[in-house]
C-alpha cells in the first residue's frame, strides 16, 4: 500500500513489541508519548497549536491527558489504523507525500533508541519515497546554515539544499540524509567539506 503503510504498520509492531515506556529518540518522550502525538496529529489536529493561543494550548494538555490514560493496545490501533476519514492524510497520495518522510522518521526514532538497534537494508521504493521528501524540505532544514549544503545520495543525485561561499557534502543513503535533515542522531552520513563548516552544519538547530 506504499512507504508510508508500510513504515505506520512496522512502528506499530514495534510499539507492541516494546511496550509504552520504550525510550525514543525525540527528547523527553517514550514510546506513549510518541503514540499520542501520532494519534493527536491525525486525529486532533486542533490540538497541536498549544504555542500560538492559549485556548489552543488548553485543549491540547486536555485531549494528550484523555489519550495518556487509554490502554497502550487501543492507543496503538488508533495510530495502526490511521487517519479518519474527513483528514485528507487518508487520502492515499496525500498519505504517500506527506507520511512517509514522518512515518520512516518515527520508526527510526524507535528502532534506533534500542540498544540492539542495526541499520537496515535500503530498499528502492523506500529510497525513491524518502528521497522525495527530502527534496521538498531540505532548504527548509539547511536554510540557515552558514555555508552551502549539498546532499547527494549513494547513486550520484544531489540537492542543493543552501547556497553558501564554501560547500559542504553530506553523503549517504536517502534515509540517513533524511535522517540527519532531521537532526537525529545516530545519521549514518559521511561529510566532504572543511572541518570548521562541517560543525557549524552539525550545529544547525533543525529538529523537527
Amino acid at each position: 500500500m506504499g512507504v508510508a503503510n508500510d513504515e505506520r504498520q512496522q512502528l506499530c509492531d514495534l510499539f507492541d513489541r516494546l511496550g509504552p515506556d520504550a525510550p525514543t529518540l525525540c527528547e523527553g518522550w517514550s514510546a506513549r508519548e510518541l503514540a499520542i502525538h501520532l494519534v493527536k496529529r491525525e486525529h486532533r489536529p486542533d490540538a497541536l497549536g498549544g504555542r500560538l493561543l492559549k485556548a489552543l494550548a488548553d485543549r491540547g494538555e486536555r485531549v494528550h491527558s484523555e489519550l495518556a490514560q487509554l490502554p497502550w493496545g487501543e492507543l496503538v490501533d488508533r495510530v495502526r489504523n490511521g487517519p479518519p476519514k474527513w483528514n485528507p492524510l487518508g487520502i492515499g497520495a496525500v498519505d504517500e507525500a506527506v507520511n512517509s518522510a514522518e512515518f520512516y522518521v518515527h520508526h527510526e526514532d524507535v528502532r534506533r533508541a534500542q540498544a540492539d538497534w542495526q541499520p537496515r537494508p535500503e530498499e528502492p521504493e523506500r529510497a525513491e519515497a524518502l528521497w522525495k521528501a527530502l527534496s521538498r524540505t531540505a532548504k527548509y532544514f539547511y536554510g540557515r546554515s552558514p555555508v552551502g549544503v549539498v546532499l547527494r545520495s549513494e547513486d550520484g543525485h544531489e540537492i542543493s539544499a543552501r547556497n553558501g561561499p564554501r560547500t559542504v557534502r553530506i553523503l549517504g543513503p536517502a534515509g540517513e540524509l533524511l535522517l540527519h535533515a532531521f537532526g537525529r542522531k545516530p545519521a549514518l552520513v559521511r561529510f566532504e567539506g572543511n572541518e570548521a563548516d562541517v560543525v557549524a552544519v552539525e550545529d544547525l538547530r533543525r529538529s523537527v
